[in-house]
């Protein structure tokens, strides 16, 4: 077997709605081959991998899997469930995966995931492990599993990054890594903000850099009346054997600015002691600060928000002797308890042993090889970090409330918005009667509140989350994702048009790019998750509206988790040859994600036109979440519409004159189709059909019949909607300009020259290569009764064909179903307008369907082609006190050279 490729699709999907990796795999030899055709691989595998005997597969209970093998089931199948278990014995288990076939050899195989590098690593070992089963050889899974567990540690975030992000999740507010480290990103557009481990950001780096120098803290807190620690600050040896002959010892020595007890020694007393002290403290920092060290028990109160939300007593790590075994060996055991890990991976962490650790054995007489009586406890260390492998005790519930209220001052004074306060007293529920205040944390861990050893756990990741959200804040914009076969790109232009008018900073996706609030930020076609999630994570965003292309679906998912408003304008027979795609059912089931993830209480908006649309709206799938179900249509008549409408439920239509508002039995005239420049007086009916989903999802959304109106009058395709249906007038004639390539579009246009009499109408047409021949086939049908004329154009990128071959298929086939339709082949859509607009005659309309718009309006303003705006007549009224020329001269200093319809009604008296 081959892997052609593993990706990761992150984002909701057709697979799934969680994160899925899909290999692309290569059955080579093993391809129509089965499990039971192999003699003793079932209990090979079965041997290495026992966990899948409890697989369920297809038949919904445990051994289902191994039904499956018995009888006789495919090897991309069988890599499934094997990478399955082994991310299930990594730690890191999921429970979902896909196997489904391709073309030829090649199958796609889905699992969901945990841990991505970890996941793609064992993705890639179950490959490697199936095919040595096949040949009879020996798999080493130890070294294999040990591995994706060190990917994990290496790669995952850690127990506070996971405790914030699963308090986002259970608040429902968007939340994902930004970057590989620890820094979340929370919240969409103008709601979004950033928390990186304890630290969000309303965290200042004055009180962070404050916080980090431990002197310049215990000197604030000292003149605020709140105990700390004497001590010095020094940078020498010298100066710390000084600073301890006027200290009262035992001392600590830490780095001033240190963090997560590194390089910290306690306990120091003598020359020799502080040596290794000083070089430890120096390897992390060039200044040392050596203190005095309070007597009594040592806690960690977290402040969040100015409210103590938890408090631990933190228990310096323990060994428990059973006579046999020496201290060494009894660290050795304990490392090996799986609550603890490497780092912060775990609840706890190794005990790790060091100089510290040797030290604090040799003040009690005892040495690494000194063996324990049977119950002793030992104490291997005065440090009280988890980092280095101590234990927490919850006493949130026991703290004196002088205490709670002093770290709350304390937080107040270093300036924390989320505050660690480290404390050395006799017992925190009674008021302090001495020790005091050691440390300071801008960053504190949160996993001793969260995993304690003893007591209660402590939700502070939920704590810290309300404080960036607290109760009823917002932390979402309104999304509104658009899809469908033809139209989608106009429907999000009109949309995001309409709501830019209405005062709202839009941020849009489009195949030409991307829209921060009316400017072009970036250029290309950004139809796909990464475009939407650069839309949803620009603070300047109040609203998203998304274009989301099949493409983008298919390879990475959706960029968002739930929409508020999804459109769905039609679902057509492109695409038909693409990724997998067979039929119109699989075209349906990509977009239909759309209609799925549109949030519980939000509006899915569908062409009641369209009857695969009509199905979708009754599919379980779409059902999952209660939303409301809008239909436009271009019929006031249509059966689904008028059954909508008895329920008592909201659509949209058009009759001969207007576009409708209706809810069961009450009608809103929207606009007037004459008024409405996109519409070409009417003819342009799949405008018509898009400015009917638009208007479906701007109210919606919530925008009012007025500022809809005016919107509507004001979106012109050529400065609104490059690139589609744009009209140039040319030598006694028009040259239209769009960007379809399919039947669908084809159609629409030449519904549209059906009402231009008398004209001779030429379409330049082009199918992109990468669709099946039946597609390609059935829009050269379709272009050949509607065009009087047709030259065929071939895309630049052939998309795997060889060149002329598409063409050649088009021509054919108008040939075949129209002899009298005069077709040529010329490759260059540059040339091919050359050559019709040599050829035009007077009143023609050449109609061409583009790859790359930019060198056709290049070509345009060579010829000198005028753009034609298609404006509405404007009706004008007089005021009974308004003379006739302070009429006219109103109207040409606010229309200039528009053409004004002045109605006979405007000039009487």
């Amino acid at each position: 077997m081959k892997i052609e490729s593993i990706r990761t699709v992150r984002g909701p999907n057709v697979f799934s709605y969680h994160p899925v990796l899909v290999m692309r795999l290569d059955l080579e030899e093993l391809f129509e081959r089965e499990s039971c055709e192999f003699d003793g691989l079932n209990a090979r595998l079965l041997e290495v991998l026992p966990g899948l005997r409890t697989h369920h597969c297809s038949l919904g209970k445990p051994g289902g899997f191994v039904i499956r093998l018995e009888e006789g089931t495919y090897f991309g199948h069988i890599v499934e469930h094997a990478a399955l278990e082994l991310t299930d014995l990594a730690g890191v288990g999921a429970f979902h995966g896909k196997t489904r076939h391709d073309k030829g050899r090649v199958y796609n195989v889905v699992i969901e995931y945990k841990a991505e590098q970890a996941a793609t690593y064992l993705f890639e070992q179950a490959v490697k492990l199936i095919e040595a089963l096949v040949r009879e050889r020996t798999f080493d899974l130890k070294p294999v599993v040990n591995r994706a567990k060190e990917l994990v540690a290496d790669w995952e975030p850690g127990p506070t990054t996971r405790a914030i992000m699963k308090a986002a999740e259970k608040r429902g507010i968007p939340c994902r890594r930004d970057g590989t480290g620890s820094r979340l990103q929370l919240g969409y557009g103008k709601h979004l903000r950033y928390v990186q481990a304890a630290m969000t950001d309303n965290t200042t780096a004055i009180a962070v850099e404050l916080a980090q120098d431990k002197d310049e803290t215990n000197e604030r807190l000292r003149q605020h009346g709140i105990p700390v620690p004497t001590g010095r600050v020094v940078r020498s040896l010298e100066a710390a054997n000084e600073a301890a002959e006027s200290l009262t010892k035992p001392l600590a020595v830490k780095p001033l600015t240190g963090h997560q007890g590194h390089g910290v020694s306690l306990e120091v007393s003598t020359p020799e002691e502080m040596k290794v002290a000083f070089e430890a403290a120096q390897d992390f920092s060039s200044t040392v600060l050596v203190e005095e060290m309070f007597s009594g028990r040592n806690y960690r109160v977290v402040v969040i928000g100015g409210k103590m939300v938890a408090a631990s007593e933190r228990l310096p790590s323990t060994v428990v002797g059973n006579g046999l075994n020496s201290i060494r060996q009894l660290i050795e055991m304990e490392n090996e308890n799986p609550l603890r890990g490497v780092g912060h991976e775990r609840p706890l962490t190794k005990i790790k042993v060091d100089a510290a650790v040797v030290s604090h054995l040799t003040h009690a007489g005892m040495s690494l090889d000194t063996v324990p009586d049977a119950g002793e406890a030992i104490m291997l260390s005065s440090r009280t970090n988890l980092s280095t492998g101590a234990t927490a005790r919850d006493v949130t519930e026991e703290v004196h409330p002088t205490i709670a209220r002093l770290c709350e001052r304390v937080a107040r004074l270093i300036g924390l918005d989320v505050c660690g306060v480290d404390l050395v007293i006799p017992d925190i529920a009674t008021p302090i009667t001495s020790g005091g205040v050691i440390e300071v944390n801008a960053s504190p861990g949160l996993r001793m509140h969260h995993f304690p050893s003893e007591g209660r756990a402590r939700d502070v990741g939920q704590a810290l989350v309300d404080s960036v959200y607290p109760a009823g804040a917002p932390s979402r914009i309104p999304i509104i994702s658009v899809t469908g076969t033809n139209g989608k790109t106009t429907v999000t232009r009109m949309i995001s048009h309409v709501l830019s008018n209405a005062g709202v900073c839009v941020g849009m996706t489009t195949t030409d790019g991307i829209y921060i609030g009316g400017e072009l930020v970036v250029e290309g076609d950004t139809t796909g998750p990464k475009s939407a999630s650069m839309v949803l994570s620009d603070p300047a965003v109040e609203a998203a509206v998304l274009e989301t292309a099949r493409g983008g679906i298919v390879r990475r998912g959706l960029g968002y988790d739930w929409s508020d408003i999804g459109v769905m304008t039609n679902i057509g027979d492109d695409h038909i040859g693409q990724d997998g795609i067979k039929s119109i059912d699989d075209v349906v089931f990509i977009k239909s994600l759309i209609a799925e993830r549109v949030r519980e209480g939000g509006t899915l908006i569908l062409n009641a036109d369209n009857a695969q649309l009509v199905q979708l709206a009754t599919s379980e799938r779409v059902n999952r979440v209660s939303k409301t179900i809008v239909y436009f249509s271009l019929d006031e008549k249509n059966r689904v519409v008028r059954e909508h409408l008895r329920a008592g439920r909201t659509a949209y239509f058009a009759n001969r004159h207007a576009l409708i508002e209706a809810k069961g039995e009450t009608r809103w005239r929207i606009a007037e189709l004459s008024t409405l420049p996109v519409v070409m007086n009417g003819a342009a009916d799949f405008q018509i059909s898009n400015l009917l989903a638009a208007i479906a999802a701007c109210r919606a959304y919530g925008v009012s019949h007025e500022v809809l109106l005016n919107s509507l009058m004001s979106f012109s395709s050529y400065e609104n909607n490059p690139g589609r249906a744009n009209l140039y007038r040319l030598n006694g004639g028009h040259v239209m300009v769009d960007y379809g390539h399919n039947s669908d579009a084809f159609d629409a246009i030449c519904r549209m020259a059906s009402r231009w009499k008398d004209r001779r109408v030429t379409g330049i047409i082009g199918v992109p290569g990468d669709r099946d021949n039946t597609v390609i086939e059935h829009a050269a049908r379709v272009a050949a009764k509607g065009f009087n004329r047709l030259i065929v154009r071939e895309d630049h990128d052939l998309r795997g064909r060889a060149p002329g071959e598409v063409s050649g298929l088009l021509c054919d086939t108008v040939r075949e179903v129209s002899p009298s339709t005069e077709c040529e082949v010329v490759l260059d859509e540059c040339e091919a307008l050359r050559q019709a607009v040599g050829q035009m005659i007077k009143g023609e309309v050449i109609v061409l369907f583009y790859e790359k718009l930019r060198p056709i309006e290049q070509l345009l303003e060579e010829f000198a082609a005028l753009p034609v705006p298609v404006l509405p007549p404007l009706e004008v009224k007089r005021a009974p006190s308004k003379s006739l020329s302070s009429l006219f001269r109103s109207v040409f200093t606010k229309h200039g050279s528009r053409t004004v319809t002045i109605h006979r009604r405007a000039l009487s008296p």
